[in-house]
């Protein structure tokens, strides 16, 4: 009955907020002799977005005697990076922000989830010499197929809920009763949203990331920083603590295991400081 492919899903979906402009704004940061000012425009242009993104600017670890009053002071004061950040982050609490019952997740629990893994990502990134930005919004987006699958899932009910409780993963249970699974389906729907190739890669093989190739790095990363937010509480109910994560994780990135508690507790310190709690807060 509900077996069908990602495309299927994608055509029944509810219009979703897109965050059209972080492909947008990550692209235009990789352009050398950047002009603040072109910054500036494309984040005013969403009247909203910008918005939010002045309110932390004028946060506790941003905030002056003088307050931020508009976008290219911003850009100016806070920097490239940091904007980009607070933007990805924005864009993300309006896209992930809700209630999805087909997954038992409350309204910002799945958008926890998510700003949790793209922190310990780019943590894992710096520590990596890894393109942050490139690899938060990856990891910040992972689970974007759960907003697409969440209503036939709530559809499909108690049939789901025997699913889940089988001895098989999330993943599993997806694909066996729908066809597909969220990882497919966030690939495909960031690749309509024209988010640059390596991101719908990472996000497509975030379970498998040697299946990502080219992008098995930037995979793993964000399959690190999903497992880090799991073992933290952060992740799909009283699934999240049962997470191990793709095994061939750790050999891609050159890590040891043994560096997984470090990350953790790296995240949660990041997590502490006031301009995450913030994001954290933001959906």
């Amino acid at each position: 009955m509900f077996m069908h492919g990602a495309e299927y899903y994608l055509s029944r979906a509810r219009k979703l907020p897109a965050p059209r402009m972080v492909p947008d704004l990550l692209k235009l940061l990789r352009r050398p002799n950047l002009d603040s000012s072109r910054v500036a425009r494309l984040i005013a242009s969403d009247t909203v977005l910008a918005a939010h993104v002045l309110r932390l600017c004028n946060s506790a670890r941003f905030g002056a005697a003088t307050p931020i009053e508009d976008m290219q002071e911003a850009v100016t004061r806070v920097g490239f990076q940091e904007i980009y950040r607070m933007v990805a982050a924005a864009s993300g609490a309006r896209l992930l922000g809700s209630a999805h019952g087909g997954y038992g997740m409350e309204e910002g629990e799945l958008w926890r989830h998510s700003f949790v893994a793209a922190t310990a990502a780019q943590l894992a990134a710096r520590q990596l010499g890894e393109e942050q930005n490139l690899v938060f919004t990856a990891a910040l987006l992972h689970d974007v197929g759960k907003t697409i699958l969440a209503p036939a899932l709530e559809e499909a009910g108690a049939q789901f809920g025997r699913e889940k409780a089988a001895p098989v993963s999330l993943l599993e249970a997806e694909r066996k009763l729908l066809g597909v699974g969220h990882d497919e389906t966030g690939g495909r729907l960031l690749e309509r949203w024209s988010f640059p190739p390596n991101i719908v890669s990472a996000v497509w093989f975030h379970h498998v990331p040697k299946g990502a190739r080219s992008e098995k790095r930037l995979a793993s990363l964000v399959a690190l920083g999903n497992l880090v937010a799991c073992l933290m509480g952060y992740g799909y109910g009283h699934l999240a603590l049962a997470m191990r994560g793709p095994p061939e994780v750790f050999g891609i990135l050159g890590l040891a295991p043994e560096s997984l508690p470090g990350l953790i507790v790296a995240t949660f310190d990041q997590l502490e400081t006031a301009d995450a709690r913030s994001e954290l807060a933001a959906a």
